[in-house]
């Protein structure tokens, strides 16, 4: 049987206590500064695209466009992208690629 030293004892504890090190570091934060401002970018962008913060406060009507109109607006909208219509052939579209002969009629 082995006689009790310090060295034995510094052997049987240094590996327990290396895991208990290992795992304490792991569960520490490792951005607490970043963690600390964590939404504020978010929060500025909404600050900075409010045009009119107490436009909640405003009783007034809005003058405009009314329900049914704007419905049948954007039904209208939804609608054109489920059933797109075509332009017939020959006539110019908003999409063309701007190439082409020239349009004046100097017989060329």
């Amino acid at each position: 049987m082995k006689a009790i030293t310090s060295e034995n004892i510094s052997s049987l504890l240094s590996g327990p206590l290396l895991v208990m090190a290992l795992l304490t570091a792991g569960c520490t934060p490792i951005t607490p500064r970043w963690d600390a401002h964590f939404g504020e970018a978010v929060d500025i962008a909404k600050a900075q695209q409010t045009i009119n913060p107490e436009a909640s406060l405003n009783t007034e009507p809005v003058i405009g466009v009314d329900g049914q109109a704007g419905d049948a607006m954007f039904d209208s909208y939804r609608n054109s992208f489920r059933n797109p219509q075509l332009s017939p052939r020959g006539v110019p579209s908003s999409l063309s690629s701007g190439g082409g002969g020239s349009q004046r009629g100097n017989g060329n």
